[in-house]
């Protein structure tokens, strides 16, 4: 579960429900009701699917 970082909006996404892109800061969703950005860290796990953590801020580059 995501959770938009938009301390007047906090909806929350299933994954399935949110679009993850890189929009030259990293990967992130952007909220479909506000259109706050936020960011995602991508992890590989050893089966080599990928799954997406939400994390706070932005990300160091």
């Amino acid at each position: 579960m995501f959770t938009c970082i938009n301390q007047s909006c906090g909806t929350q996404w299933e994954p399935s429900d949110v679009v993850i892109k890189d929009e030259g800061q990293g990967p992130l969703f952007r909220c479909a009701l506000c259109g706050a950005r936020n960011y995602v860290k991508r992890i590989e796990t050893k089966d080599g699917t990928v799954v997406y953590k939400q994390i706070e801020g932005k990300p160091l580059n």
